[in-house]
């Protein structure tokens, strides 16, 4: 890792793990992963960033009111607190997306700090050139945080083993992870050797 770097936890939610509304099928797995990575930023005092969907109770992304998804991650509900093994310290800024009532809010990307600050001018406080991301799902919100943060011109690295899909179709978060990577992301594993250090 380099003093550029930062870590991005995407939606690692209760909704969105095991017996949530919008469950993820092993979708906690990504958790003990991710702790390690929380870990090693923290110990190098490096950035990290947490995303969370955090929706009104009536939005156009529910299927009652002309979306496709079920009711989850409602402000405030049981739902939409992080899963509770993961382990968020103080210094880890926390970034709200699909607040709104017309919001989608898939990629972090659109999400704001608790005094409104969009996340990629939290990045650029920060000095921040190259992102790790990891989180659920695969095939939606971190895939368009990924993509986002590429656009905006950042580097960024797909944590692989630190990634669940919904999958609506078998094979929507392997071809969300070929979209990535024709993109520009690196995709790596934990365990891998690839050099972090560049």
């Amino acid at each position: 890792m380099s003093r550029r770097d930062a870590l991005i936890l995407v939606d690692v939610q209760n909704d969105f793990c095991p017996g949530g509304a919008l469950a993820v099928q092993n979708g906690d797995e990504v958790v003990p992963v991710l702790n390690r990575y929380i870990e090693r930023f923290l110990d190098a005092g490096l950035p990290i960033f947490a995303t969370r969907d955090w929706h009104p109770v009536k939005t156009s992304h529910f299927k009652a009111y002309g979306g496709i998804w079920p009711v989850h991650c409602v402000q405030g509900t049981h739902g939409a607190e992080f899963h509770p093994d993961l382990r968020l310290a103080p210094e880890i800024t926390i970034v709200s997306a699909g607040m709104a009532p017309d919001e989608d809010g898939y990629s972090g990307f659109l999400g704001r700090d608790s005094t409104g600050t969009l996340l990629a001018v939290l990045l650029r406080d920060r000095g921040v050139e190259r992102l790790f991301v990891g989180g659920l799902a695969t095939d939606y919100c971190v895939k368009h945080t990924v993509l986002d943060g590429i656009q905006q011109g950042f580097q960024v690295v797909l944590i692989g083993d630190a990634v669940r899909g919904v999958n609506l179709n078998p094979d929507d978060s392997t071809q969300a992870i070929k979209e990535m990577s024709a993109a520009g992301a690196i995709v790596v594993r934990e365990a891998d050797t690839i050099d972090l250090h560049a």
